[in-house]
C-alpha cells in the first residue's frame, strides 16, 4: 500500500484513477478545489486551489506522499511549469514517483511521434502546448540535477465515461436524432484516441515501471484514425447508421463556427491539426496495451445511454452549415 495523492480526482480521468488506486489499496488523498468529493469517506481530501503555489505548499507540508499523479490543467487561467515547480517542491522527502499528466500537444505538431522528438519551443503561440511543454522541460530538468523522480504522459484525445468535454456526446446527439454528421473539410485529417481508464492504468504502471523516472511516454491506441472513420466508429457503437455531410472549413469559419465554445461543428476541441504518435516505448517499458477503439466506444456508449436527464441538444448551427449543397454521404 502506497500513499498516493492525486492532483484533481474528482473528474474524469482523475476520478478513473482514483478509483483504480482505492481497488489496490493504496491509501489516496484528492486535492482539488471544487465542492464535493465522489470519494467522500473513501479518500482523505485537500481543498487547495492548484494554481497557488503558497497555498500548495502549505497543504502538502509533512504529509509525506509517496506518489504524486498531477493531473490538472486550470483552462481558463492556464497552469504553468511554475505552478507545477511549486507543487514538486512541496512534496518533500519518500516521493517514489511523481507521475505527471501532459499532452500530445506537448510536441507542436508532426505524425507517428516518439517520445524523443523535441517538444514545442518556449515561444509557442498556442498557451496549451506553451505550457504542458514547459512544464515537461521543468520536471525532465528537475530530474537530471537532482533526481525528482518525474514520469511525463502524453496522451491524444481521451474520451470515455463521465467525459466532461461535449466530445463523444455531440455526435450521439446528432446520429440518435437521425440527423446527419457534418466532417469539415474532405474527412481525411488524423486524429488519435485513448480511453480514460487506459490511462489511468497507464498512469498506474508508471507509477511502479522501475525504467520511468526520467521518461516520456506515449499512451495512446496504436493507430490513429481520419475524422470520417470516428464518425462511423461513434455510429456503429451506437447501432446506427451515420448520414455524413462534408462542409468545407472555409464555409464553417465563415458562418461563426468554434473549435472550443459554442457554436460547435465537430465536437468540443476536437477538429485541430493533427498529432499522432508512436506508443512503443509504453508497450516495452510500462507493459501497455491500450483497449481496441471499438470496444471503448462500446463501454462509453453503454454509459451515456444510461444517463438520466441529458440536456437537449441544439442543432440550430448544423442547420446554416446544413444550407450547403455540398452532397450527403453514408
Amino acid at each position: 500500500m502506497s500513499r498516493a495523492l492525486v492532483i484533481g480526482g474528482t473528474l474524469f480521468i482523475g476520478r478513473a484513477l482514483v478509483r483504480l488506486l482505492l481497488d489496490r489499496g493504496d491509501e489516496v488523498t484528492i486535492l482539488h478545489r471544487g465542492k464535493q468529493n465522489p470519494f467522500a469517506g473513501r479518500t482523505a481530501e485537500i481543498r487547495c486551489d492548484r494554481n497557488d503555489a503558497a497555498a500548495v505548499a502549505k497543504a502538502l507540508a509533512g504529509r509525506g506522499f509517496e506518489l504524486v499523479f498531477d493531473n490538472v490543467y486550470d483552462w481558463r487561467r492556464g497552469t504553468t511549469a511554475a505552478h507545477i515547480e511549486a507543487a514538486a517542491a512541496a512534496c518533500g522527502p519518500g516521493l517514489r514517483r511523481y507521475v505527471f499528466l501532459s499532452s500530445c500537444a506537448a510536441y507542436g505538431n508532426g505524425l507517428d511521434l516518439s517520445e524523443d522528438a523535441p517538444l514545442a519551443p518556449a515561444d509557442a503561440p498556442d498557451l496549451y502546448c506553451r505550457n504542458k511543454a514547459d512544464s515537461e522541460r521543468l520536471l525532465f530538468r528537475l530530474h537530471r540535477e537532482s533526481g525528482f523522480p518525474a514520469v511525463t504522459l502524453r496522451p491524444p484525445y481521451v474520451y470515455g465515461p463521465e467525459n466532461p468535454f461535449y466530445r463523444e456526446a455531440f455526435f450521439w446527439d446528432r446520429l440518435t436524432a437521425g440527423r446527419p454528421v457534418i466532417v469539415p473539410g474532405d474527412g481525411s485529417r488524423l486524429m488519435q484516441f485513448v480511453l480514460s481508464t487506459d490511462l489511468a492504468r497507464a498512469a498506474l504502471l508508471a507509477a511502479d515501471a522501475p525504467a520511468a523516472p526520467g521518461r516520456a511516454y506515449n499512451i495512446a491506441n496504436a493507430e490513429p484514425v481520419t475524422q470520417t472513420a470516428l464518425a462511423h466508429a461513434l455510429a456503429e457503437a451506437a447501432g446506427v447508421e451515420p448520414a455524413i455531410r462534408y462542409v468545407p472549413r472555409s464555409r464553417i469559419a465563415a458562418l461563426g463556427g468554434n473549435v472550443f465554445a459554442p457554436p460547435l461543428y465537430f465536437g468540443q476541441y476536437f477538429d485541430l491539426p493533427p498529432i499522432t504518435e508512436n506508443i512503443a516505448r509504453a508497450r516495452r517499458e510500462l507493459g501497455f496495451e491500450p483497449t481496441p477503439f471499438n470496444e471503448g466506444l462500446r463501454r462509453t456508449w453503454e454509459w451515456h445511454s444510461a444517463q438520466p436527464d441529458r440536456p437537449a441538444p441544439d442543432f440550430s448551427f448544423d442547420e446554416k452549415l446544413l444550407g450547403d449543397s455540398s452532397p450527403l454521404t453514408n
